[in-house]
């Protein structure tokens, strides 16, 4: 959004792309409670209702021609199947249930929350964060569970030259620890900084004379969002598989 303010100066235009992140009761009012329903509460509701809507109601009549909808379910559960089997390998197969649903959450949150007038709830790190430390604490006990103390050969670089072992021991464990903050802050940072560019652009096409610039810039802008959507949540998705095939096999 932009406003005209006038004063000493003269004109000058003011934008605050970062309104649109700003989370509000959805009935109104100022206060904020533990249980106020807000936009951020109601758009990630939508987010299950769709993803929900694709994968329950989609395939529901698993039609042997299938439908549109049957047609992206499908796709989407083998995607995310081939990604796990792949990544996190044959025995990580149990845990595609948890995986689908992460990435499927968090693709419906990115597309809905291109819409106009929506509310992005992966904008904001209380979300991604979430998100994130379920994997960590997920990866982290599975992987004392399957591997006991074994698991704690993940930080010891045995193919290193032993002088260098306890070093890079703290290193590992220095970066086991920050993966849930890298985690959540490249999904949020990166869906923030998207929409708050096209906010911008859409602020300056109010001025006349650059107009036709600004609206080829939203468009492509919003082109680009879209495509930065579906790989956010691709790589949220696939650094979830890495971490699992760390617990699932912790020796370098």
């Amino acid at each position: 959004m932009a406003t005209e303010t006038h004063g000493a100066e003269g004109n000058s235009l003011v934008f605050h792309p970062m309104d649109q992140f700003i989370v509000k009761p959805l009935f109104g009012g100022e206060g904020m409670g533990m249980f106020t329903i807000t936009n951020a509460t109601f758009w990630m509701i939508l987010a299950i209702v769709g993803v929900i809507a694709l994968m329950v109601l989609g395939t529901s009549r698993r039609a042997t021609i299938p439908g549109r909808a049957q047609s992206v379910a499908e796709l989407a559960y083998g995607f995310v199947y081939k990604m796990v089997e792949d990544v996190a390998g044959k025995d990580a197969v149990g845990f595609f249930p948890y995986i689908m649903t992460l990435f499927m959450f968090i693709v419906f949150s990115n597309f809905l929350g291109l819409l106009p007038m929506s509310f992005t709830p992966t904008s904001h790190f209380a979300v991604t964060v979430v998100l994130a430390m379920l994997v960590f604490l997920t990866v982290t006990i599975v992987g004392f569970v399957k591997n006991g103390s074994k698991f704690l050969g993940l930080f010891w670089v045995s193919s290193a030259p032993l002088a260098l072992r306890p070093v890079l021991a703290i290193i590992e464990v220095i970066s086991y620890f920050v993966r849930p903050v890298s985690h959540s802050i490249r999904l949020a940072g990166n869906v923030m900084a998207g929409h708050a560019v096209i906010k911008v652009f859409a602020g300056f096409a109010a001025i006349a004379v650059i107009s036709p610039v600004s609206v080829l810039a939203i468009t492509a802008m919003y082109g680009l969002e879209v495509l930065v959507s579906f790989i956010q949540a691709y790589v949220f998705t696939i650094l979830t598989c890495v971490y699992l095939k760390d617990a699932l096999h912790p020796s370098h």
